[in-house]
């Protein structure tokens, strides 16, 4: 961080979003207090491992911000006009992130001692701060939504992932033993995946496993649930129904991908996929692994009799 010569500007503090509607005078008091600093590309601004007491308000350039790593993906950038370290710069504690110039940056920077007196004289500059704080616990919100978001949904297909089927199970079967109520599952394998791979490319069979799960899933309940359970297979839970209703139910998915004989992709006009299907009706007292264990059964018998066709 290199200290250099910043030619005092009221009216340019005035536009940066922390000070705006701040009465000049005040703005007058505390502009000799600012030091312009460059930072190179690179360099860490802030850490978690230090303690921060200067807020940064970014001229021009730009900062990334991380969380937990710099080797993981940034989560917001800080813009010319916005600042950086309003959190840590308040408690006078360790920031709870990284915060790194991105590109060569010219930024302000303020000392702690320098705001708060100021903080008396102007109930603007502290509401602007407020919103700036509420700004930020808006955004970290969001981050832990689209986290947990991502920790239950495979990205690729859009449905439940293998990690949150248990949390499904456990749910969906204590519900139906205290209701003394019954649940099926389904379990599923695309047929000659490999050798469709093989044939028509790794993302066409991507394109081909989000045609099996948009076709399966807009017939299913509310209440069902489908999960990727890991390469070609899939799951589906059939909560409050017994064998005899999930066999009918997974003959009429098994066709409706069957009657697919092409459908339209990015890639262009692809040949259509069939599945087999391994049935299991859960007993109590089924754990999911021993509930899989007897679907996958079934899906093998299914696919040693010929593919395309329902076991269970």
């Amino acid at each position: 961080m290199k200290h250099v010569n910043w030619k005092e500007d009221v009216d340019l503090l005035s536009r940066l979003r922390l000070f705006q509607n701040v009465a000049a005078n005040n703005l007058q008091q505390l502009i000799k207090e600012f030091r312009a600093c460059d930072l190179d590309e690179g360099e860490v601004v802030l850490s978690p491992f230090n303690r921060n007491q200067y807020l940064y308000l970014v001229l021009s350039g730009r900062m990334k911000v991380y969380l937990g790593s710099l080797d993981n993906s940034p989560v917001s950038t800080v813009e010319p006009g916005e600042c950086a370290g309003e959190i840590s710069f308040i408690d006078n504690d360790r920031p709870s992130a990284y915060v790194v110039a991105s590109e060569p940056t010219t930024a302000l920077r303020l000392h702690r001692q320098s705001l708060m007196g100021l903080f008396q004289h102007s109930p603007q500059l502290m509401q602007n701060l407020l919103e700036l704080l509420c700004q930020r616990v808006r955004h970290g919100n969001q981050i832990i939504l689209d986290a947990e978001q991502n920790a239950k949904v495979d990205t690729l297909t859009g449905l439940f992932n293998r990690r949150w089927l248990e949390h499904i199970y456990q749910r969906e079967s204590t519900r139906c033993a205290f209701n003394r109520q019954p649940m099926s599952m389904l379990m599923l394998d695309v047929d000659n995946f490999k050798a469709y791979n093989d044939r028509h490319g790794h993302l066409a069979g991507d394109y081909a496993l989000c045609l099996v799960a948009h076709t399966l899933r807009n017939q299913l309940r509310p209440k069902d649930s489908m999960a990727r359970y890991g390469g070609e297979e899939f799951v589906i839970l059939l909560p409050e129904m017994d064998g005899t209703e999930a066999r009918t139910i997974g003959e009429r998915l098994r066709m409706s991908l069957e009657q697919i004989s092409s459908f339209y992709s990015p890639l262009g006009v692809l040949p259509g996929v069939t599945v087999s299907i391994g049935l299991a009706e859960m007993h109590q007292p089924d754990s999911l692994q021993g509930l899989i264990a007897r679907a996958d059964s079934a899906l093998y018998q299914a696919k040693q009799d010929g593919r395309n066709r329902l076991n269970g």
